[in-house]
């Protein structure tokens, strides 16, 4: 059992887990992301019309149209970009994956069907924001994530 369970941590090594949490988070943002530009800061017409016509907020009395709805598809374009670049670095790590776990409940509430996959996405989230960006990353190489949560991978391992 001893040799099964070396096994396990070895090919499940924390820095390794971490690392494609992060990557697993980021890739269906960027994806999301990267259909709604046409060029540098030029969003395209789709992503205005999805935040005006299609996109609406299933709130209790809803649902609503999303306020400011230009507004809202830069933002949510601009996120899409920005926060999943720093999570595949590893800069600013937990401050972008809250920042995807903020979008993935926008998104809930945009899309309540879609909480199968949703819910994986915050839960990608919560573990990253928990236990930080792990040693391949650069907030470890830069020395920003010095005081990681009592119980980090890293002490698991």
């Amino acid at each position: 059992m001893r040799f099964a369970d070396r096994g396990v941590r070895t090919i499940a090594a924390p820095w390794l887990a971490q690392l494609v949490l992060r990557l697993g988070l980021a890739v269906p943002f960027w994806r999301s992301g990267i259909n709604k530009w046409d060029g540098f800061l030029q969003l395209n017409e789709v992503a205005v019309l999805l935040f005006s016509a299609e996109f609406k907020l299933h709130l209790p009395g809803g649902p609503y149209d999303f306020p400011a709805p230009a507004v809202m598809a830069f933002a949510a374009g601009a996120a899409e970009i920005v926060l999943p670049i720093l999570l595949v670095l590893g800069l600013g790590t937990r401050f972008a994956a809250f920042g995807l776990l903020i979008m993935t409940a926008v998104v809930q509430l945009t899309v309540p069907d879609g909480w199968p996959l949703h819910i994986t996405w915050a839960a990608m989230a919560l573990g990253i924001m928990a236990w930080g960006p792990g040693r391949i990353s650069l907030d470890h190489w830069f020395g920003f994530d010095r005081h990681p949560t009592r119980a980090s991978l890293s002490e698991l391992s």
